[in-house]
């Protein structure tokens, strides 16, 4: 008899679950019996398992624990738990056939019959090594990001919730603002800005651009744990989950104090760079404007002097002339002033012993400043001398004093006083790392403002009244202090006073009497005889003036307009006994012109006139030469000594003399 096989009875609905579990292949689905042996296996667990069903049918199951696993028990304690509970489930790692691993989730479920006796074990097991791997390595990439992100120092890097507080703390974060986690974590990070940026709503607003942009980023002060403040760079990115709900910020911060101090100090060299180059240039103009004016004063005064001794002996007339040459004298000063900022002024540099020297000034001092101001003089004992020019130094001694004078329009202390410093390289002062003497005028007056210290010393710069000042006492005496090899250093407190410093570079010890000022007046010897003189001036004003103080002399007088003409006129055979010649001459300078003429007659004098103290060096630095402008003394005085060396047969001295 046919068995019935329709659908509901037993035979049916085993069939039925057989194909449905030999189907699945992402499962290893097998049983047990109640001691762990293997009693069936579907084509998943010979899938991942590797086994057979044949190789693997009456194994126990504890052969796909790894042996460590096996030696502690695990099979049995798994066992012991589904029989005690019903179920038993984990995941761990399993062995393949190969001996490979394979990272499986198993469940084994006890399997009784209707009397509730053991009859085996029901097991499923999934291969979860692929998700295990990408669990791995998130985890793994998760570290290194934390231990990335904890392991920067030069950044401080944290998270803030979406309300600002701080919910992390690196390395950096410690290290820049001083705090550790467990202070800082739950405080909100408006704490880190400035109270004035807080009252602004710095911190709020910073979030909220953050928040409406995705970035924010500034630079500013911010404020460390122990209250100090530094200069840094801020970055704040909102950070948003997938459905776009704001969840927090995360937040950089660098410490760029040094950065900064580094650009303001470039900023500062670009600065003092500019000015350097701004005073080049003023001094350049002024240095030309000097040269000018002199060739107008010296045609005035020698127009003036000439006048004078033609002229009937009217008193009215002769008080008129004595007026313009006071005015020349003014002038001269002038264009002296405006030539030591342009640092061509003509300095005679020698030993000063400074105790002695401002004891000598004392008097001259005191009348210039009027007995309201009391001078003090403090000067160490055994201080070195300084190598300078003393007309100079007494004129920038004067002008410094008659400033204190007028900062104290009261009356009050002027103190003079002397130190002495060895510079160290590098020194503020910019100055040669050697010994310098530091001579100070201190006051107690009205003081001056930064800003107008940055200005004191530039040329026509004043704060006085109109007519009070020509702006180039200060510019004067930095020009002679520069160009005497130190520095002139302006320190002022507005309402406390003013203190002058004169630095100079020290010299050695020399007679006292030899440091002192010493007249520069030279008797002039008797008159020569009568001498033809070639007068070289491109300048038809000065050149005339000169012609008619020579012939007013008794000497006769070929002129020149140029260094060539000059040279024309001695090639044609003309006898000159003597050559006075303009420096600055386009074309062909003077030295370029005594060179000429020497090269062809070495025993031919020749006299420079010069508004420069600068000269090239060699022949330049041992021609006689007049300042311009000058008088017809001294115009004599340079003739006579010119032929008095020419009789002698004398070399050349080291120093030429010069006449002013």
């Amino acid at each position: 008899m046919q068995r019935n096989t329709g659908a509901g009875t037993p035979i049916a609905d085993a069939e039925r679950y057989r194909i449905l579990v030999e189907a699945i292949t992402d499962y290893a689905v097998f049983m047990l019996d109640p001691i762990g042996t293997v009693t069936s296996w579907n084509p998943g667990a010979e899938r991942f398992k590797g086994y057979t069903a044949a190789e693997i049918i009456g194994q126990n199951f504890s052969q796909f624990y790894l042996p460590e696993d096996r030696a502690a028990g695990l099979p049995g304690r798994a066992l012991a738990i589904a029989a005690s509970t019903g179920k038993f489930e984990t995941e761990g790692w399993r062995l393949r056939k190969d001996g490979s691993r394979i990272w499986a989730h198993a469940v084994l479920d006890a399997i009784r019959n209707p009397s509730g006796e053991l009859i085996g074990y029901a097991k499923i097991t999934r291969d979860l090594t692929d998700r295990r791997s990408a669990e791995e390595a998130l985890m793994r990439s998760e570290e290194q990001f934390k231990l990335l992100v904890q392991s920067v120092t030069d950044y401080a890097i944290y998270m803030l919730d979406s309300k600002g507080h701080v919910a992390s703390w690196n390395i950096g974060a410690q290290r820049i603002k001083g705090y550790q986690p467990e202070d800082i974590i739950g405080a909100h990070f408006s704490r880190f800005y400035s109270d004035e940026d807080r009252e602004r709503g710095e911190p709020q607003k910073a979030l909220d651009l953050a928040a409406e942009h995705g970035h924010f980023e500034k630079e500013g002060w911010r404020i460390r744990k122990d209250g100090t403040r530094f200069w840094a760079s801020v970055v704040i990115d909102a950070i948003r989950d997938p459905s776009g709900d704001l969840i927090g910020y995360a937040k950089i911060t660098r410490d760029i104090s040094e950065k900064r101090k580094a650009e303001q100090a470039l900023e500062e060299t670009r600065e003092a760079l500019f000015q350097a180059q701004k005073m080049e240039i003023v001094g350049q103009l002024t240095g030309g404007i000097a040269h000018d004016f002199n060739n107008l004063l010296m045609v005035i005064q020698s127009s003036m002097e000439l006048l004078r001794k033609r002229v009937p002996d009217d008193e009215k007339l002769l008080s008129l002339i004595d007026n313009a040459t006071e005015g020349v004298k003014r002038g001269t000063s002038l264009t002296q002033r405006m030539l030591s900022f342009a640092r061509r002024q003509d300095l005679d540099q020698k030993p000063i012993n400074l105790h002695e020297f401002i004891f000598e000034m004392t008097d001259l001092l005191q009348r210039s400043l009027g007995p309201t101001i009391v001078i003090e003089a403090r000067f160490p004992i055994g201080l070195s001398m300084v190598r300078a020019d003393a007309n100079q130094l007494e004129s920038a001694l004067l002008n410094l004093a008659v400033n204190a004078r007028d900062a104290m329009p009261a009356g009050g202390p002027l103190t003079i006083s002397a130190r002495e410093e060895n510079l160290a390289p590098g020194n503020s002062l910019r100055l040669a790392p050697e010994k310098f003497v530091c001579l100070a005028l201190e006051d107690k007056g009205e003081g001056m403002t930064q800003d107008t210290i940055s200005h004191a010393t530039e040329p026509f710069f004043t704060t006085k009244g109109i007519g009070k000042g020509t702006g180039l006492g200060l510019s004067m005496v930095q020009g002679f202090a520069e160009q005497s090899g130190g520095r002139l250093c302006l320190k002022s407190v507005l309402g406390q006073g003013t203190t002058a410093e004169i630095w100079l570079p020290t010299a050695e010890a020399m007679e006292a009497d030899s440091a002192l000022p010493s007249s520069r007046t030279v008797t002039p010897p008797a008159k020569p005889q009568d001498l033809t003189v070639l007068a070289v001036d491109d300048d038809i004003l000065v050149r005339m003036g000169t012609v008619a103080m020579l012939e007013d002399l008794g000497h006769t007088v070929r002129e020149a307009n140029s260094g060539e003409e000059a040279l024309n006129i001695l090639a044609e055979g003309a006898k000159i006994d003597l050559v006075v010649t303009d420096q600055a001459m386009p074309r062909m300078t003077g030295v370029q012109l005594a060179e000429a003429i020497l090269a062809e007659q070495p025993n031919l004098p020749i006299i420079l006139a010069t508004g420069y103290a600068e000269l090239p060096s060699g022949l330049g630095s041992v021609l006689p030469r007049l300042s311009k402008p000058f008088s017809q003394e001294q115009l004599a005085q340079a003739l006579n000594a010119a032929i008095i060396k020419r009789a002698k047969g004398s070399d050349s001295p080291d120093v030429p003399p010069t006449f002013k």
